[in-house]
C-alpha cells in the first residue's frame, strides 16, 4: 500500500519541479522579451573605420542579443551639448547610457549624479559611482605584441607613432609597443609626435607629415587617433602600417600589417544583461586579453612569420598570466630604472600615473 502512495509522490515531485525550471528559464526569457531603450554618445561617428566603428560594431551585436533599442549620437562635443542630448534621450526613455570618449567625462558624471535611476557606462573613465562604471580594456597588451612585428619589420630602426595627447592612456601604449619592439631590436627608436586631437584629419595629417619630414628614415608607422590621415599618408609613402581599433587591412593591402583591435560586443553584452538582471554594480572594469575585449588583427601576407612565433609566445605568456607587458627591469628614456626586477606596475599607476616614457621613446618636438 505505502508503495501506491510513494509513486503519486514522485510524479508530482518531477511536475512541480519540471513547472520550476520552466518558470525560472521564462523569468530569464522575460528580461529581454521586451526592448529596452540604450543611447551612446560618440565623439567620432559609426562608419569612422576606426574607434566610433568599433564600439557601433560591437553595440550592433548586443543589441540583436538582448533585444535593444539603441540610439547612436554621433559627433558629439565634450561640453554641455553632451549634457543637453543626454538629457533628451533619458526624455526619450532611454534607460542605459554608454559614452565612448575619456573626454565626455565630467559631462556623463553630472548627468548620472542628476539621474540615479539611470545606469552609466564611459569608456576609458576613471571615476565611477553607483549608477556608473568605468571600462576599457588592456590594449597595452596588444600594443606590446604589435610592437613585436613592428620591431621585426623595420630595417632602420626606426618606427613612427603618430599620437593624439600625452594622457596615461595614450603614453601607456606608447610605452606598451616600444616594449614590444625593443623586445626583438633592442637597439630601435619609437618617434613619438603629438596630434593634439583624436579625430580631426587636418591635424593628424599635419602631424604625420612634420614626424616624417623630420624623420625620414621612419619605414614603420603606428598611431593612436581615430584619423586615417596617418595610415593613408604612410601608405602614399610605401611605409610599413600598424593600425588600430578595426582591422584596416582591406584599405592599405600592400602595406597593412597587423592592428590592436576592440571587440566590445564581449563587454557589452555581459554588462548590460547585468543591467537588465537588476545586478548592476558600478566599478571600474579594465579587461585583458582573456575577456576577448581586446585582439590583434589578423596578420598579413607581409608579416614576418618569425615574428608570429614570437606574437603567440608573448601572447601565451599573457593568457596565462605568467608575464605582463610591464614588469621589471624597465629604464625610461632618461635611464632611469622606473620598475626593479621581479616587480611589476600597478593597475593604479598605469591607469592615472603613466607619465614618463621607456628607453627607446623619443619625442618629436615642433
Amino acid at each position: 500500500m505505502k508503495l501506491v502512495y510513494v509513486i503519486p509522490a514522485l510524479i508530482l515531485a518531477v511536475i512541480i519541479a519540471g513547472l520550476l525550471t520552466f518558470n525560472v528559464k521564462k523569468k530569464n526569457t522575460d528580461i529581454t522579451r521586451e526592448k529596452t531603450k540604450v543611447a551612446m554618445i560618440m565623439n567620432g561617428s559609426i562608419s569612422d573605420q576606426s574607434w566610433g566603428q568599433s564600439h557601433y560594431e560591437g553595440m550592433r551585436k548586443t543589441a540583436k542579443e538582448l533585444n535593444l533599442d539603441v540610439f547612436f549620437r554621433e559627433r558629439i562635443p565634450a561640453n554641455k551639448t553632451s549634457e543637453e542630448v543626454m538629457e533628451g534621450l533619458i526624455a526619450a526613455g532611454v534607460k542605459i547610457i554608454v559614452a565612448n570618449s575619456f573626454q565626455l567625462g565630467p559631462y556623463v558624471q553630472e548627468v548620472a549624479i542628476r539621474h540615479p535611476d539611470i545606469k552609466f557606462f564611459h569608456a576609458s573613465g576613471v571615476k565611477y559611482a553607483k549608477n556608473m562604471s568605468t571600462y576599457f580594456g588592456r590594449i597595452y597588451q596588444m600594443r606590446y605584441l604589435s610592437g613585436i612585428v613592428a620591431g621585426m619589420q623595420t630595417k632602420t630602426g626606426k618606427v613612427g607613432y603618430v599620437a593624439s595627447f600625452e594622457i596615461p592612456e595614450v603614453v601607456r601604449g606608447i610605452n606598451a609597443f616600444t616594449l614590444g619592439v625593443q623586445k626583438v631590436n633592442p637597439d630601435a627608436n619609437v618617434i613619438v609626435r603629438w596630434t593634439k586631437s583624436w579625430n580631426d584629419d587636418k591635424a593628424c595629417g599635419e602631424a604625420t607629415r612634420a614626424l616624417l619630414a623630420q624623420n625620414d628614415s621612419i619605414d614603420v608607422l603606428t598611431l593612436h587617433a581615430d584619423s586615417h590621415e596617418p595610415m593613408r599618408i604612410a601608405d602614399s609613402l610605401g611605409l610599413w602600417i600598424v593600425g588600430y581599433n578595426l582591422d584596416n587591412s582591406d584599405l592599405y593591402p600592400e602595406h597593412f600589417l597587423t592592428a590592436p583591435v576592440w571587440r566590445w560586443e564581449n563587454f557589452y553584452t555581459p554588462h548590460i544583461l547585468e543591467v537588465l538582471k537588476k545586478k548592476f554594480v558600478g566599478r571600474n572594469y579594465w579587461s585583458g586579453v582573456s575577456s576577448g575585449v581586446v585582439d590583434l588583427a589578423p596578420f598579413t601576407k607581409h608579416v614576418d612569420p618569425k615574428a608570429i612565433e614570437m606574437v603567440a609566445s608573448e601572447r601565451k605568456k599573457i593568457q596565462d598570466g605568467s608575464f605582463d607587458v610591464f614588469y621589471g627591469p624597465i629604464e625610461d628614456n632618461a635611464g632611469t630604472i622606473r620598475i626593479n626586477e621581479g616587480e611589476s606596475m600597478s593597475d593604479s599607476d598605469m591607469l592615472n600615473n603613466f607619465n614618463w616614457f621607456v628607453k627607446g621613446v623619443k619625442i618629436d618636438e615642433e
